[in-house]
């Protein structure tokens, strides 16, 4: 961890928290002193993930829980609520929930293909939505995100790379939109990254898909790059650091896309 304290006194969600990215970016949050709600359905995940962060916890950090889906409007407006009244703000939300099928265009459904839009795009919004009346009084910020699939041909990701460019679409118009009440709105576009949704990428990858096609292993190293690698990114652009950016997507793949 840093050993900043860029987030002390400062309230934030971070859904898809049980796992990955969205765990690491709670343990990043907490570590620098914020007052973090991590959210996602997995309690067992949660648990393990609050406890990480908060034997971590910088000066003021805490770390706590709430179970709900992205995709349940009722359940979103609990949680935001739940914190709000609790903690008695919101300065920051970290969207990290969502969802990866690698399948042939040709083999997806059109009820698989919608729910993953639901997932990643739709809890985006639904989170992003109800944040921002109370990120208003704070003059916070919000952190999406999207992938480099959203920008790049990345094959048997029809729907996951869909939902990742409506993510991207979504938080520039945002970052418009609120630009004069002061709320930034940025986004991160991962490459690939070691997180349990990555690895059902190399399970398919295993059943006859070609591997090499998805460009996991990056120039910059040879090597994936764990999930604090984006906490990092997350935590500066939630942060007084990324105070003059807004609207922007950050690409980060090792130089896979250059």
């Amino acid at each position: 961890m840093s050993g900043l304290a860029r987030f002390e006194g400062k309230v934030a969600i971070v859904t898809g928290a049980a796992s990955g990215i969205g765990r690491a970016v709670l343990r990043r949050f907490v570590a620098e002193g914020g007052l973090v709600t991590g959210v996602d359905l997995n309690e067992a995940g949660l648990e393990e993930s609050v406890a990480l962060a908060n034997a971590e916890a910088g000066a003021g950090g805490r770390a706590s829980y709430l179970t709900g889906s992205v995709t349940e409007e009722a359940d979103v407006k609990r949680i935001v609520e739940t914190v709000t009244t609790r903690d008695g703000r919101l300065d920051v939300l970290a969207n990290i929930a969502g969802v990866l099928r690698t399948i042939k265009t040709s083999e997806t459904s059109l009820e698989l293909f919608l729910s993953i839009l639901k997932i990643n795009l739709g809890g985006t919004f639904l989170f992003c939505r109800e944040a921002l009346p109370h990120l208003v009084k704070t003059r916070g910020n919000i952190v999406n995100t999207a992938s480099t699939s959203a920008f790049f041909g990345h094959p048997y990701m029809a729907a996951y790379a869909s939902s990742k460019g409506g993510v991207a679409s979504l938080t520039r118009t945002l970052a418009w939109e609120y630009m004069r009440e002061g709320v930034r709105v940025n986004a991160v576009a991962p490459g690939g990254i070691d997180t349990p949704l990555s690895r059902t990428v190399r399970e398919d990858a295993r059943e006859g898909m070609d591997f090499s096609l998805f460009a996991h292993l990056t120039p910059l190293d040879g090597l994936m790059a764990g999930p604090e690698t984006v906490a990092g990114v997350v935590a500066m652009l939630a942060s007084e650091d990324g105070a003059r950016m807004t609207g922007e997507i950050v690409k980060m793949d090792g130089g896979t896309h250059n």
